[in-house]
């Protein structure tokens, strides 16, 4: 059985609360040796903290989600930062701008994803980016964080992992911008019921794999909630579209997860 790495999860939240136990024992059983679990506020990020000390193969990322950016607080950066001291933190995240919601305003989304960059820069930390209906900005704000002066990149460091796109459905051209900057990008459930055809196009050796539990379900589970364990359904579809056997693709995500996250594995 390949071992696999759930690079995004939201096992936190209480839609799980009644059956957390055996939904992590499911994973085990399906080859998931790791889920990163991402914070979405404050309160989201302690919880990932929590259940990181609980649970051996749980890791946390901690962030305040585009969503949850109008409630981010004077002194809600330092509370990051000293929970990102933790040894299981991975990375900040989930950070970005959401402009198909609108939850929070746009003007506020774009400074809480910039304070949130320089946070993760500051802690050397990699990121996990949430974009939707927002490419150009988010693009925008990456190239400057990322090789602009006095940015993580930098001049000579462009294949440095630098985070993640979770969850990417760009096109060919934009994936390939963000890999020449040191990203990854994260394919999930959603691959196994429409047209992702990007699956074939993205090198291996700069893909990752996520569930985004318990949203984006993929077939033939789809309009339940979703879970780690059904992450072999994303792999399988991947190496279908792709063409390359299911453990290979398996192979290649799991070692870059554990490179971007310097994951324990």
């Amino acid at each position: 059985m390949p071992v696999l790495v759930d690079s995004h999860a939201h096992i936190d939240m209480r839609l799980y609360d009644k059956d957390r136990d055996q939904v992590l024992e499911r994973a085990r059983e399906a080859g998931v040796a790791a889920v990163v679990n991402v914070g979405c506020n404050l309160d989201s990020s302690r919880a990932a903290i929590r259940l990181a000390e609980q649970y051996s193969e749980v890791f946390a990322a901690l962030g305040f989600h585009p969503h949850s950016a109008a409630k981010m607080r004077d002194g809600d950066q330092e509370r990051l930062s000293e929970l990102a001291q933790h040894p299981k933190v991975v990375a900040i995240g989930e950070i970005g701008l959401d402009f198909y919601r609108n939850l929070s305003p746009r003007e506020v989304q774009v400074e809480a994803f910039n304070r949130q960059l320089a946070l993760a820069r500051r802690l050397k930390l990699p990121v996990i980016v949430h974009c939707r209906d927002a490419q150009e900005e988010v693009l925008s704000i990456l190239t400057e964080w990322a090789c602009g002066a006095g940015g993580v990149g930098g001049a000579g460091r462009a294949k440095e992992a630098l985070g993640v796109l979770h969850c990417f459905s760009g096109d060919r051209e934009l994936g390939q911008r963000y890999i020449e900057m040191g990203f990854f990008l994260s394919i999930a459930g959603p691959i196994t019921y429409s047209s992702l055809e990007i699956a074939r196009d993205l090198p291996l050796d700069r893909l990752l794999i996520e569930t985004d539990c318990p949203f984006l379900t993929p077939q033939p589970h789809r309009g339940k909630r979703n879970e780690p364990s059904y992450l072999s359904f994303v792999v399988a579809k991947i190496g279908e579209i792709s063409g390359v056997p299911s453990d290979v693709v398996a192979e290649h995500t799991t070692a870059n997860a554990i490179q971007l996250f310097r994951l324990p594995l």
